[in-house]
């Protein structure tokens, strides 16, 4: 990889960068460095803007010289936890939302964000990426990685373009309004072995490793979605506390897998694994009015959660902080709270028929807003007594940032009001970029929501990449195992096991929850655990047997086929997972072969 041009563009000028040298204008200087890490441990690239002036910077960019075949691969990392992350070939392309759709979900991505270079051989990543060549078949391909060290002032996006053959890595900026010294673009390139090179990467960073214990929970989403009341949760929460039994007194069978996997995995402190009974969407009279509960909770959020604890599960609650729906109280009381844009109009996030239609996001920035989200996490943690908050749509806050900010920058002081917020509880981050949780969150979504079916249709056709869909979500889960323990813990949502209220066949269950399972720390089911077969708890144990491996790589052998790499008690295993409708045969080292059949996973000592 070669450096090829380094590009400011400020007040509509545009100038070249050179990297070491001064590089001085009439309206600002650039400080670009590049330097060489100790012991060959890649190259370190950054570029801190000092403007004499007020000036407005419209783009700044690195570029290089990569020449890559057709089939070399690069890792497209989606806008946030839903956008659906994925290998791909330098040849392919990043499919669009079709325009019937971007009315209803066109902020929910990158697709509202302008100057991303879209079709085939034009591919793009948030926040960090690695692309390979050589034989798909060798689990020890060299990586050539690329991870941005500073999310904090803006987000880092880094595009490929196969025909040209040139990288670029660019700072998204969206005509930012500086006055002052602004540290911009901090990124870090290396080569080698994958998993090394993601422990460089954080060590850079400075991000630690999450200190909150891996988990294991009930949500009631995937199963009862907005139709929750005290009983429906009580009644869960007689039937998971009963068959897993988390009482004081001593674990059960699947209590003590789970924390003799995670002890193994993580010698250097994780010594538990908290069980969690988490009520999701449904307990509030509408989104945005957080304190103000509906009457099928007559004895109110405090109650439940004493009850959760007397269980000895933690009790955890559902949050959107950022988005309030058209028919709440929020909205019609407050509507100077509701984030405008250039226009002034309030920004419509989204559609969703379950919040009565349209919802909108908040203004982080007004006091208002911020002094009431103070107060419902004080009443949700302190007076109600939750443990673990789980805040959803939090891309919503960022969508229009305001002069002297980024929509990067946003993100992460958001992040930072939430932390402190949620204090020494647990937080469970969802619909947000994750590169602004990296070392925030305890735990954080990586895909998008599991469905119950296999595909979604509909959203499919309308190439949402934030869509609900099994296949989608399992894609992103597979694609960003390796913040799994470094970035926080991954949650790649939930597995389903039950025969009712859904659709999966028993292959294509077997198959999310082992890779769930070997890819997350967080493992959530909505199930009725106590209602299971003899043969859905054997299965259940057995995959929960496999929580805590040690996973050395993942690796797609063709497409929607792949090798999962893990230690476990010393020894060394392999999954293999079909995740197609077709027959596959996949090749053993020791020249043998395994049959998969449709949606089929193996689990093997190799």
């Amino acid at each position: 990889m070669k450096f090829r041009q380094a590009i400011l563009i400020v007040d509509g000028k545009r100038h070249q960068l050179q990297p070491n040298r001064s590089n001085t204008f009439d309206n600002i200087y650039a400080d670009f460095q590049q330097s060489e890490e100790a012991a060959g441990q890649g190259t370190r690239y950054s570029v801190f803007l000092h403007p004499k002036q007020d000036v407005k910077v419209q783009g700044l960019e690195i570029q290089f010289e990569l020449p890559l075949p057709s089939d070399a691969a690069f890792f497209a990392n989606g806008y946030q936890s839903w956008s659906e992350s994925r290998i791909l070939k330098v040849s392919e392309g990043i499919p669009r939302l079709r325009s019937i759709a971007r009315r209803y979900m066109g902020l929910y991505g990158d697709e509202h964000i302008k100057g991303i270079p879209r079709g085939r051989g034009k591919l793009h990543s948030w926040t960090y990426t690695h692309l390979t060549t050589g034989s798909s078949t060798a689990m020890r391909q060299s990586t050539i990685f690329l991870g941005s060290l500073n999310e904090r002032t803006g987000f880092t996006l880094f595009l490929y373009d196969q025909s040209k053959g040139v990288l670029t890595v660019r700072k998204d900026l969206d005509a930012l309004a500086l006055s002052h010294s602004f540290p911009a673009l901090d990124f870090w390139v290396g080569e080698g072995e994958q998993s090394k090179l993601f422990d460089t990467y954080f060590r850079l960073a400075e991000i630690a490793p999450p200190t909150a214990p891996a988990a294991i929970g009930w949500t009631s989403w995937y199963n009862h979605f907005t139709n929750i009341s005290e009983s429906v949760l009580l009644k869960n929460l007689e039937s998971f506390s009963g068959s897993m039994d988390f009482s004081p007194s001593g674990p059960a069978p699947f209590t003590a897998q789970i924390a003799r996997g995670v002890n193994a995995h993580y010698p250097d402190g994780l010594k538990s694994v908290l069980p969690y009974f988490q009520i999701d969407d449904g307990w509030q009279t509408a989104v945005g009015d957080w304190l103000q509960v509906k009457p099928a909770f007559p004895k109110g959020m405090r109650h439940i959660a004493l009850k959760i604890k007397e269980k000895g599960l933690q009790p955890g609650l559902w949050l959107a902080p950022f988005v309030a729906s058209a028919k709440s109280e929020l909205k019609r009381s407050h509507p100077d709270w509701l984030l405008k844009d250039a226009k002034g109009r309030p920004i419509k996030v989204g559609w969703n028929p379950m919040w009565g239609g349209w919802y909108y996001a908040l203004d982080f920035y007004n006091d208002g807003v911020r002094e009431y989200l103070s107060g419902v996490f004080h009443t949700v943690l302190d007076k109600w007594g939750f443990d673990l908050l789980k805040l959803d749509f939090l891309f919503a806050v960022a969508l229009a940032p305001p002069p002297g900010k980024t929509r990067g920058g946003v993100m992460w002081e958001a992040m930072e009001f939430l932390r402190r917020l949620v204090g020494t509880r647990r937080m469970l981050a969802c619909g947000v970029p994750l590169g602004s949780c990296f070392g925030l969150a305890d735990y954080c979504r990586i895909g998008g929501d599991v469905h119950t079916a296999w595909r979604h249709p509909l959203l499919s056709f309308f190439r949402h990449r934030e869509r609900v869909d099994t296949l989608a979500s399992l894609h992103s889960t597979l694609g960003r195992w390796q913040l799994n323990g470094r970035a926080f813990h991954n949650d790649p949502d939930v597995f389903i096991l039950r025969n009712e209220n859904q659709k999966l066949n028993p292959a294509q269950q077997q198959t999310l929850l082992t890779i769930n399972v070997l890819l997350g720390n967080l493992l959530f089911t909505s199930d009725d655990v106590g209602g299971y077969s003899e043969e859905q708890k054997a299965e259940f144990e057995e995959a929960v047997s496999l929580q805590g491996s040690r996973v050395s790589g993942v690796l797609a052998l063709e497409n929607d086929v792949w090798k999962i790499d893990f230690m476990q008690d010393n020894s060394k295993w392999l999954a293999l997972c079909n995740l197609t409708k077709s027959v596959k045969n996949v090749p053993l080292a020791n020249g043998t072969w395994a049959t998969l059949r449709p949606y089929e996973t193996f689990v093997l000592k190799s």
